[in-house]
């Protein structure tokens, strides 16, 4: 039988007021499959990215999820779906602590229970966090890692990672893609936008190029 791809775009185009970001773009991505998003600056890939996540509503085209046409209203739509996305500018209040900034985006727990939630998760994925720690105490490879902790604990199918390694060591980086390389191998699909051609060798399967939003 034929493996239904994970994410199916078709006709995606997506225009502002004298720029085109996205020109009837399609795209597919299959099950545990990391694959890569290249172009240059301004060539349409946060844009897409964000029409997938639901941050921004295309002008034309159509999503598949699984299979079935979805019509993604905003990011909380996209979690329950199934799809997480980790922003290169992370989306964290430096005043709270780990726990509480994961809590801000779950419902129906208690802090106690997101607590234990992070702990456990950071064990499997080898994410070393502490969940009493403020934010603002955190290094930058720390910050993502919440980041990524807190996209973890939707239970995505897709996640979605913008330029994740840009602000990180080589040594976090190397981490990172520990934790990716688990996650595909149970089955979780990774969108993955980077220009450093060396990551994209050693992580993806896969890759599609934009240029001029084509």
């Amino acid at each position: 039988m034929p493996v239904v791809p994970r994410l199916q775009l078709t006709g995606i185009t997506k225009a502002y007021p004298g720029v085109i970001a996205n020109s009837d773009v399609s795209l597919t991505v299959l099950p545990g499959q990391t694959h890569a998003v290249l172009g240059e600056n301004g060539a349409g890939k946060s844009t897409l990215m964000k029409i997938i996540y639901g941050s921004i509503k295309p002008d034309a085209g159509q999503v598949l999820f699984n299979g079935k046409l979805a019509n993604i209203r905003n990011p909380k739509e996209a979690r329950a779906l199934g799809i997480s996305m980790v922003f290169q500018h992370f989306n964290l209040f430096d005043t709270m602590s780990v726990a509480e900034n994961v809590w801000l985006g779950l419902t129906r727990s208690t802090l106690a229970q997101v607590t234990a939630s992070i702990i456990a998760k950071a064990n499997e994925y080898g994410l070393d966090i502490d969940p009493a720690r403020p934010v603002h105490t955190l290094s930058v490879g720390e910050m993502q890692r919440v980041e990524i902790i807190r996209a973890l604990l939707t239970r995505p199918e897709l996640l979605i990672l913008d330029e994740p390694t840009s602000v990180l060591t080589p040594q976090a980086v190397q981490k990172l893609f520990v934790v990716l390389k688990k996650l595909a191998s149970e089955g979780c699909s990774i969108l993955y936008i980077s220009h450093k051609l060396h990551e994209i060798r050693e992580l993806c399967t896969a890759c599609t190029v934009l240029r001029g939003g084509k």
